[in-house]
């Protein structure tokens, strides 16, 4: 993400009528707007796949999947962001056309760029959604999947899945192997220094 030049805090409400006139995408946290980076391609296919697979399983259940195109809000007034894979099964969300607020899952597809902000700060932010389940990191330079789970009791539990392993998405009850996140994508390599 890069910040606005200018660095003037704006308010919820401005961003959210200032970015729909942008050509770009921008999240918002802290009254700052950032602009999108640019994903590869194999973090564009992993997205695809999984969408894919949660679009078909989801079909007829009543919830609603959502790509890097739809806004997610924490709250009304920010943070906003835009996950990379996200469902819903909130009849408002269903229904949304600006944002969706009540996500059950939301999936990051890992950029160098990103990985420390999608591991830090949006899983920090993304916690406070009451609604939220389920975390899900997925790696581009190897098949590794990270997965958090929200337990009974309401803390957060780490489920990794590597080469072989069957993922298991409880909140969507959907379990699927991880061969089929990965289908047709070229791995990106570690970059030498």
């Amino acid at each position: 993400m890069i910040a606005i030049p200018d660095g003037q805090c704006i308010t919820p409400k401005e961003y959210l009528e200032w970015e729909q006139k942008q050509p770009l995408k921008y999240e918002y946290f802290e009254g700052q707007v950032f602009a999108m980076t640019v994903g590869s391609i194999p973090h564009n296919d992993i997205a695809v796949n999984l969408t894919t697979i949660l679009k078909n399983h989801l079909r007829g259940k009543g919830c609603k999947v959502s790509m890097a195109d739809a806004k997610l809000g924490v709250s009304e007034i920010g943070p906003f962001y835009y996950p990379d894979v996200m469902v819903t099964c909130d009849e408002t969300d269903r229904r949304a056309t600006k944002v969706i607020y009540h996500p059950c899952l939301i999936v990051e597809v890992l950029s160098p760029g990103t990985e420390a902000v999608d591991r830090g700060k949006k899983f920090q932010n993304y916690r406070r959604i009451s609604s939220l389940k389920e975390y899900v990191l997925i790696d581009t330079r190897q098949i590794f999947v990270e997965g958090f789970r929200k337990n009974q009791q309401g803390i957060w539990e780490l489920y990794n899945y590597g080469e072989g392993d069957e993922i298991n998405l409880t909140t969507v009850e959907l379990s699927f192997p991880i061969e089929m996140l990965y289908e047709d994508v070229i791995l990106e390599g570690i970059e030498e220094n």
